[in-house]
C-alpha cells in the first residue's frame, strides 16, 4: 500500500510523534513511553510514518532511534497554507460580526 504525508498527519498520535521527533532524535521505546497506549500501536503508527518517509529510522545496536524528515512535510504546509487566507478572512469576518451584535445589545439595553 503507497502512503502519503496526508495520511501520515490524519492521525492524532502520529502527528503527536511526528512533534516529539521534531524536537529530537529519540528511540522508539523513547516514543511508547510518552503514550498510553501499547508498544505494537506506537510501532505500528512509527512504521507509518516511516512509510511516508517522515521518520528515518536507524539502528544502533539494538536501538531503533527515530529521526524527522520535516522536507516530507512540506506538502502539507503548503496544501494548508492556501487556504489560510480564506480561514482568517472567515474569522475576521465573524469577529466583526460578534462585535456588531455586541455594540447593538448595549444600545439596545
Amino acid at each position: 500500500m503507497r502512503r502519503d504525508v496526508f495520511q501520515a498527519i490524519a492521525d492524532p498520535i502520529r502527528r503527536d510523534i511526528i512533534e516529539l521527533v521534531s524536537k529530537k532524535m529519540l528511540t522508539v521505546n523513547d516514543i511508547a513511553e510518552e503514550f498510553d497506549i501499547s508498544r505494537p500501536a506506537i510501532s505500528k503508527h512509527i512504521k507509518i510514518l516511516n512509510e511516508c518517509n517522515i521518520l528515518e529510522i536507524h539502528k544502533e545496536g539494538r536501538k531503533r532511534f527515530c529521526k524527522i524528515q520535516p522536507q516530507q512535510l512540506v506538502p502539507a504546509f503548503l496544501w494548508i497554507e492556501q487556504y489560510k487566507t480564506l480561514w482568517e478572512e472567515r474569522i475576521d469576518s465573524f469577529e466583526n460580526y460578534l462585535t456588531e451584535l455586541q455594540s447593538k445589545n448595549k444600545k439596545d439595553g
